[in-house]
């Protein structure tokens, strides 16, 4: 679903539209030229759903984002004067579930154009649908952005709510989200055609948030952590999942960049494994194996497929 309000006005000159983004704590897109009068704004939440507003933008409007690079997005806490970013935008791109202040921030700031990106795809259980468990007290699994086919479904919807703001460019929007897709299509063909043939579909993490990237893929995903990775397990927890590592002949216990791998070291260590890190990509910094989300992402492939022992 996406949510409409009240018409609301562009923010009107370069300067104002600078000096909103700098008190939300956004970037402005690196594409493009400098903001200009009547330019659409767009804020999204975390960094995939920024890139994704930006492939589309391409330059034709001005997109920042809520989340900087290097914070976890999961117990992120919005400063008030970020919300002067939230109800000047012409359009906000958020994952609802992500964090519950952003949830209440965008409800409270009222935008002039809403697109919660959960509403257009199908939202898993905490985990996966692929026997994952997880010690999360989430509704479902935020990281949506994993699978490829929904990205390519974001890019869509933005595309669409950009045409509406800015009918003028409506085509060029169009036209780049139809690029943006097929290089996700490509991402797609990769993976499925990486992950086809493994000695084992069973990798382990720290964090629950790979459910839809082993769903689309027929993985099974087992987390040391829940949904978010502050959780922490239990002692019960590690037992069964060196049972499981054991029994799955495992090779790697994965950890990411925006959190500290002390589980996954500790683990590894008890059981002569090796580790490495699989991204799910809620922010890109000079740690993250690429430098956008598609570099990412097939960085993320390489490294399942090496765990994997894909042929």
């Amino acid at each position: 679903m996406v949510i409409m309000f009240s018409p609301g006005a562009l923010v009107r000159g370069s300067a104002a539209l600078v000096a909103a983004l700098a008190l939300a704590g956004c970037t402005a897109s690196p594409a493009g030229p400098a903001p200009s009068d009547g330019r659409p704004v767009v804020v999204a939440a975390v960094y995939p759903l920024e890139y994704a507003a930006q492939r589309v933008a391409g330059g034709l409007a001005d997109v920042g984002v809520l989340v900087p690079p290097g914070t976890e997005p999961h117990d992120f806490e919005i400063a008030p004067r970020q919300m002067a970013a939230l109800r000047t935008a012409s359009l906000v791109v958020y994952q609802a579930g992500v964090d519950a202040a952003i949830d209440e921030a965008v409800a409270n700031a009222r935008p002039a154009v809403v697109l919660e990106t959960g509403s257009l795809v199908h939202l898993q259980a905490p985990g996966g649908e692929s026997g994952a468990t997880t010690t999360a007290a989430y509704a479902y699994d935020p990281h949506t952005w994993l699978d490829p086919s929904n990205m390519a479904t974001f890019a869509g919807a933005i595309a669409a709510e950009l045409a509406r703001i800015d009918p003028d460019h409506a085509a060029t929007y169009r036209t780049n989200a139809a690029a943006f897709e097929a290089d996700l299509t490509s991402l797609d063909a990769d993976f499925q055609a990486g992950l086809a043939d493994c000695r084992t579909s069973t990798f382990l993490t720290t964090h629950a948030a790979f459910g839809y990237l082993a769903s689309r893929y027929g993985l099974t995903q087992l987390a040391i952590a829940g949904v978010s990775p502050e959780d922490e397990p239990s002692p019960r927890r590690l037992g069964e999942l060196a049972q499981e590592a054991r029994a799955n002949g495992l090779t790697t216990v994965f950890f990411e960049t925006l959190v500290s791998p002390d589980y996954a070291h500790t683990l590894a260590g008890d059981l002569g494994l090796r580790t490495d890190v699989l991204d799910p990509i809620e922010g890109v910094t000079e740690a993250s194996r690429g430098g956008d989300y598609l570099e990412i992402m097939r960085s993320n492939l390489t490294a399942l497929r090496l765990a994997c022992g894909c042929a």
